[in-house]
């Protein structure tokens, strides 16, 4: 019995050690941000008082412009979309048949016999489909410059990861931003953004209870035939 209770003991050890693992926020290797090249003070020639690589930018914003820079994106993502349709058709059908007649005169060997015939036939058809989605979403998350375009425009990517009790939350974002929407305070709307990603997901206790079983989930998929 006591070398049962240590193997068990010993089979729930991995299991242990990775829900300790979930626990602690992952990061995405797809939103690490990008380092600015390294800098090399230039070397100094004296006797002038203006030195290359030793000016002083005097009038130079904080809004980003250089791979390496941080930008504020302000979410103020909110989506409504609503679709219905309906269809309705309805299709009569007669056709009838009497006893044929060779120059109106009916055939004597057909005399006696009911040959009248007729095919009715009909379709109706009725269908209302109505489909309504409301998203929204608010908040900020600070990303960094990752690469600057020929034509001057900035590759946002940065990701957001935060601790609440029994779960881990993320917020990712990507995207392609104009220098000329960046605002004097160095933000940005995330309406401006060009091809953007925004993600927000969630993972542990809380997020697990909000999700439907394997089970559920095989008896509402389109494999299950009934």
């Amino acid at each position: 019995m006591k070398a049962l209770n240590l193997m068990t003991l010993v089979a729930l050890l991995p299991g242990c050690a990775m829900m300790d693992n979930m626990s602690k926020p992952r990061h995405d290797p797809e939103y690490v941000p990008a380092q600015p090249a390294s800098y090399q003070m230039p070397k100094s020639n004296n006797g002038s008082i203006y030195q290359s690589g030793y000016e002083v930018r005097l009038f130079e914003d904080i809004r980003a412009r250089r791979i390496g820079d941080i930008l504020t994106i302000n979410l103020v993502e909110k989506t409504d979309a609503k679709k219905q349709a309906d269809t309705d058709f309805k299709k009569d059908n007669t056709s009838s048949m009497s006893a044929p007649t060779i120059l109106g005169v009916v055939d004597p060997s057909l005399k006696g016999l009911n040959l009248d015939s007729s095919l009715t036939s009909a379709h109706d058809f009725a269908g209302e489909a109505e489909s309504t989605q409301n998203n929204s979403l608010s908040g900020s998350i600070t990303v960094s410059v990752v690469d600057v375009l020929p034509n001057g425009y900035l590759k946002i990517r940065g990701e957001k990861r935060v601790r609440l009790n029994q779960g881990n939350e993320y917020i990712r974002l990507a995207g392609i931003v104009r220098p000329t929407d960046i605002n004097p305070d160095n933000s940005i709307e995330s309406t401006k953004i060009a091809d953007a990603t925004i993600m927000y997901t969630g993972e542990g206790a809380l997020a697990d209870a909000n999700k439907a079983g394997w089970l559920a989930r095989f008896f509402i998929s389109a494999i299950f035939p009934f």
